[in-house]
């Protein structure tokens, strides 16, 4: 029997998981689906926003997937994988094993590079992140202290880094839950970010998106410093490179990414920050039984960076398409066709709603990047009930196996 070996078990490796095995129904006694992951659980990353409000625990959104994967014949290794050898198609995992491949996807996700600025890393006890469940609890424990002690906040992200949208919202819901808990007027509320302008979110900006975030952060009361770079963090303060000094008694900032320490220890495959290259097919570039899905792809961005350095965005819905198009490759060379899907980054509709503290504003465009022919951005400003109702779509149809769905 001939190994499927899918590297991650998130948004894109569950779904291409779940996707092969419905597309080679014919085929299983030739092909098995292997998943290696170091987590049994999936986890609804989006929602990890509100953790630090207590809007949300952990627990409400993640599940284990060891059944859902039983169920569908799909074995489950639950380890780190250590590396890949492309020339002999074979996965070292601990203890010396070892797993060979017919086809293998890297779905991996990222691992985040604190490195960038002396004083990021969460050891340091400085900065918050929010990023990973553990991170995100910790930022839980800081927000209750500052609530109890208020003081000046810096919320942003620092050169180099891509999640934008999701310190955005951070920034809106600490507004909004200072706000409730009566103490907003005793904190003064920065934002940094390495955006030329407000709501380039990395994919050159939506249409109106600059004049609504600034209309936000005049209402909200938030200064904001775009084309951001940090040269310092210390204690109480942050110092730009600039040379304006920002003091806070609280700090949340997303560092850049990279890729998983198993693709950084596999050279063979990507590129020197650790992410996969890919061509529209989501197939390497030179290992034609490679793909990858997710935040694992490497996607330049669709600009010219002119000042300070920032990364794309990478969401969990073109995760989880990436994942439904390797899928479907895949299944379609093991049944002989040739001719495959082929859908680049940027040319994947941008479907997303930004929470904006119990507000939302929609963004749907025909492409991620330009040049779209329909881009709109909508706002919702008396609740965010498409951001809850994403979340629970997303969660139900993956704890049931609906992979297949939209």
């Amino acid at each position: 029997m001939k190994n499927i070996v899918i590297l991650g078990s998130n948004f894109a490796g569950f779904t291409a998981a779940m996707q092969l095995v419905k597309r080679l129904k014919g085929k299983r006694k030739e092909y098995k689906v292997i998943v290696v992951s170091p987590s049994h659980d999936f986890l609804y990353v989006p929602s990890l926003i509100w953790v630090p409000f207590g809007r949300r625990k952990i627990e409400d959104i993640r599940f284990d997937l060891r059944e859902i994967f039983r169920k569908n014949n799909i074995e489950f290794i639950e380890a780190p994988a250590e590396r890949v050898d492309p020339d002999i198609n074979t996965v070292y995992l601990p203890e010396g094993e070892t797993l060979t491949y017919e086809y293998l996807v890297v779905a991996t996700g990222v691992k985040m590079n604190f490195d960038v600025v002396d004083g990021l890393k969460p050891e340091d006890n400085k900065i918050q992140n929010i990023v990973i469940p553990k991170l995100a609890m910790k930022t839980r424990e800081a927000f209750e202290n500052l609530v109890k002690d208020p003081g000046p906040v810096v919320v942003g992200a620092t050169q180099g880094a891509s999640c934008m949208g999701a310190a955005y919202e951070y920034l809106f819901n600490m507004d909004k839950e200072l706000r409730r808990r009566g103490v907003r007027k005793q904190v003064k509320l920065y934002w940094i970010t390495p955006e030329p302008y407000l709501g380039n979110f990395g994919i050159d900006g939506m249409p109106g998106g600059e004049k609504m975030l600034k209309m936000f952060m005049k209402l909200y009361n938030i200064e904001w410093i775009t084309d951001a770079s940090i040269e310092k963090i210390e204690d109480n303060k942050i110092t730009l490179k600039t040379g304006e000094v920002l003091p806070y008694k609280m700090a949340m900032l997303m560092p850049p990414f990279e890729g998983a320490d198993v693709m950084k220890a596999s050279p063979k495959l990507v590129d020197a920050k650790g992410f996969v290259e890919v061509s529209g097919t989501y197939q390497h570039l030179k290992y034609k039984n490679v793909f990858a899905a997710g935040l694992a792809v490497k996607v330049a961005p669709p600009f010219e960076i002119v000042n300070t350095p920032f990364g794309v965005p990478k969401t969990g819905y073109p995760s989880d398409v990436t994942g439904k198009i390797v899928a479907g490759n895949i299944a379609n060379l093991i049944k002989g066709k040739t001719k495959l899907v082929s859908k680049e980054w940027g040319r994947i509709p941008a479907l997303c709603v930004m929470d904006a503290g119990h507000k939302e504003i929609y963004l749907i465009a025909n492409h991620l990047f330009k040049p779209r022919q329909f881009a709109v951005l909508l706002p919702n400003i008396f609740n965010d009930l498409g951001k809850v109702f994403l979340e629970k779509y997303f969660i139900w149809k993956n704890r049931h196996g609906y992979a297949w769905l939209p």
